[in-house]
């Protein structure tokens, strides 16, 4: 189980002290699946980094099967089992997938063991296996051997920033089928930052954060129907999803 105690995050500006989370509070529980939402510049992406060790929260602790773990690095944290796959997925030139995906899982895969987890992806494994991970693959392709990398892992906490950032329809609809996919065969925990309808809709639990503080939080079909189609905090879903139609 993974535990926020009273979170708070500031950064200092050429104005002063800045908080961007304010006393969150938040349990995620082994074997779920969270989305967390919300408006712009809300939070979510900060709280993502703190729950990775990205950033360092300015008061409170994070505890993670009982350790404390809020002075723990990122590198300390992936050996504790927490993955991370970011709004925009690193390039990486002169490294091929079966490398990375290699790199990711700290063993020494097999080149059909490596074709495995892109096929999980919905990539043709031929085709993807000996390719350099560089500006050459699209946003969607990109996003789908991150994913891959994360699957090879196979940590207990998986932490997904905003996946659909920057990929065309028909890559994200694929992205829906793979988490759907994952969600199934469930072996931890999987937190997805999201304001998407389609991706909140296979939650099973959906948190809400604005301006710093968690605002809603609860089983998807408690939370969802009272997000949509209102201004609250997650409105844009709905415009997002009419701009995929």
């Amino acid at each position: 189980m993974l535990e926020l105690n009273h979170i708070s995050f500031d950064v200092e500006t050429e104005k002063g002290t800045k908080g961007i989370l304010h006393d969150v509070s938040l349990k995620f529980e082994d074997d779920k699946f969270y989305v967390i939402t919300g408006p712009n510049g809300g939070g979510k992406s900060t709280l993502a980094k703190v729950i990775v060790g990205i950033d360092t929260p300015s008061q409170g602790r994070i505890i993670y099967d009982g350790e404390d773990i809020t002075d723990l690095s990122i590198t300390d944290r992936a050996r504790k089992g927490i993955s991370y796959a970011m709004q925009q997925p690193v390039k990486f030139k002169g490294i091929q997938v079966i490398d990375l995906l290699r790199i990711a899982s700290g063993k020494p895969l097999t080149r059909m063991e490596c074709c495995a987890y892109l096929s999980e992806v919905g990539l043709c494994a031929n085709d993807y296996v000996d390719r350099e991970v560089n500006a050459a693959l699209s946003g969607g392709e990109l996003k789908r051997i991150e994913i891959a990398t994360v699957i090879a892992r196979g940590t207990r906490l998986s932490v997904f920033d905003e996946p659909e950032a920057g990929i065309d329809l028909w890559s994200f609809q694929n992205l829906i089928h793979i988490f759907e996919r994952m969600q199934k065969k469930l072996s931890g925990t999987m937190i997805i930052i999201s304001h998407q309808e389609r991706i909140l809709k296979i939650a099973d639990e959906i948190i809400v954060i604005a301006d710093g503080r968690v605002v809603k939080q609860g089983p998807r079909e408690e939370i969802l129907p009272g997000l949509l189609g209102t201004d609250s905090a997650v409105a844009a879903c709905a415009e997002l999803e009419k701009g995929d139609a």
